[in-house]
């Protein structure tokens, strides 16, 4: 066998090793705060902390109306905390829905080691907690890129109203693969995610809205999962978005205005 074959395999194992072991550097972005960090937005809400084992405890915000239709529970993305995120309560709020979002354990003011098992079992519990403020039917689980798997099992597992997954992935690996195909991801990757899996278990509507131009994350994932269970999952296409712009269409507006009517 030539020696660079040797070489192409050794730096193959090298790279999988440094995968494996620093991936979560590179899957996770979180912004970190103090725990003393005050948080101001010009609406109503509270600061929620659930404190789910010893050493782990999870932040999350709660902006609430007077007589709310429901909850949606949002699950973010990758990168920064709630702090930011919470600007994209507004668009649910103004429909007088509350809204609980959530940092995942390292992110924010969220304490604890992450696993993808340790992680999901976070948000159940969290949701357990939910439901004793609001009858079931009345909760709408949002997963937001990465939060769409969080999101997608929550579903899975559990009895909401609907579903809602902003520019979901398939699988997490099948992300990974795209961007490093000479990896043995199968072997490699710690978290899956396995948007669809579970998807196939959730027994309410799901709703996904995804861009046209997403670079990041092609439609063509939220296109497979629609075709999972196309009685039960509606794919709404944004023509011309991208993977961070959504809001900034009027369309995305519109079908979430559409959504929560019913």
């Amino acid at each position: 066998m030539p020696h660079f074959i040797y070489y192409i395999i050794g730096g193959i194992i090298l790279l999988s090793v440094i995968a494996y072991f620093f991936q979560e550097k590179f899957i996770f972005k979180p912004e970190k705060l103090k725990q003393d960090f005050q948080f101001q937005y010009d609406a109503p809400f509270r600061e929620y902390f659930f404190d789910v084992e010893p050493g782990v405890r999870i932040n999350g915000l709660h902006f609430f109306r007077e007589n709310p239709k429901g909850l949606i529970l949002y699950f973010h993305g990758n990168t920064r905390s709630i702090k930011g995120w919470a600007k994209y309560a507004r668009d649910f709020y103004r429909y007088d829905y509350d809204v609980v979002l959530l940092d995942y354990r390292g992110f924010g003011k969220s304490t604890g080691k992450r696993s993808e098992k340790e992680m999901l079992s976070d948000m159940q519990f969290i949701y357990e907690r939910l439901k004793e403020q609001y009858k079931e039917d009345h909760l709408i689980i949002y997963g937001r890129s990465m939060g769409s798997g969080f999101a997608s099992k929550l579903a899975a597992d559990n009895n909401p109203r609907y579903l809602i997954l902003d520019a979901p992935y398939y699988s997490f690996r099948k992300v990974v693969e795209r961007f490093l195909p000479i990896l043995p991801v199968r072997f490699v990757l710690r978290f899956h995610l396995r948007t669809d899996k579970w998807i196939q278990q959730v027994k309410c509507h799901t709703y996904i809205i995804h861009g046209t131009k997403d670079l990041l994350i092609p439609i063509s994932h939220s296109e497979k999962l629609q075709k999972i269970n196309p009685h039960k999952i509606t794919l709404i296409r944004i023509h011309g978005g991208h993977h961070n712009d959504l809001p900034s269409f009027d369309e995305y507006h519109n079908f979430v205005r559409d959504i929560l009517k019913y």
